[in-house]
């Protein structure tokens, strides 16, 4: 069955690995979503960010989000870590249709996977080292579970390989067909 699923979680939860895996695992295009912004604002994230703000760039987001799940073909979408925290937009996804997957890890986890690419991630690279990180962590799962949690399904995702993930998802569209 062809569908539109939405993976979200925190940075470094492994939407991006998860999303190209489970793209060949059931022939559904890939999306990223800060990828597809960044397209058609021609413009990278952290510029968007630098030069028009934080307001403009989540207004972007939602618009964008929304011009994707309203089209008729199937996706894999995955997010940016904040993009179902802000306006309804975690309501917005639950109704659209599509199928929801908070992919789950740890802070210990995160935090190995964010260690590693700091430089890469502004919001972390100021963190001296890595109980600082896993404080940031924790604040920002804190503050973002009550969006998180309104997902379709829930993977914990910090034993488990792309393509393990990408098998769950597609047993759970298979059994709950949209």
């Amino acid at each position: 069955m062809k569908k539109k699923i939405v993976l979200l979680g925190y940075m470094g939860s492994g939407k991006s690995r998860v999303g190209k895996a489970l793209s060949q695992c059931i022939d559904i295009p890939y999306i990223d979503l800060d990828s597809y912004i960044e397209i058609q604002e021609k413009s990278s994230i952290k510029n968007i960010f630098s030069h028009r703000g934080e307001v403009y760039f989540r207004k972007k987001e939602r618009q964008y989000l929304e011009q994707l799940l309203s089209q008729k073909e199937p996706i894999i979408l995955a997010l940016g870590g904040g993009t179902p925290c802000y306006y309804d937009t975690m309501d917005f996804i639950v109704n659209s249709g599509a199928v929801s997957f908070y992919l789950k890890a740890s802070i210990k986890t995160l935090a190995t996977r964010l260690g590693n690419e700091k430089k890469q991630r502004p919001l972390i690279s100021h963190l001296e080292n890595e109980a600082d990180l896993q404080e940031f962590i924790g604040k920002h799962l804190f503050e973002r579970l009550a969006f998180y949690s309104k997902a379709s399904h829930i993977i914990d995702v910090d034993e488990l390989t792309p393509e393990v993930i990408s098998q769950k998802i597609d047993e759970l569209t298979q059994i709950n067909p949209i």
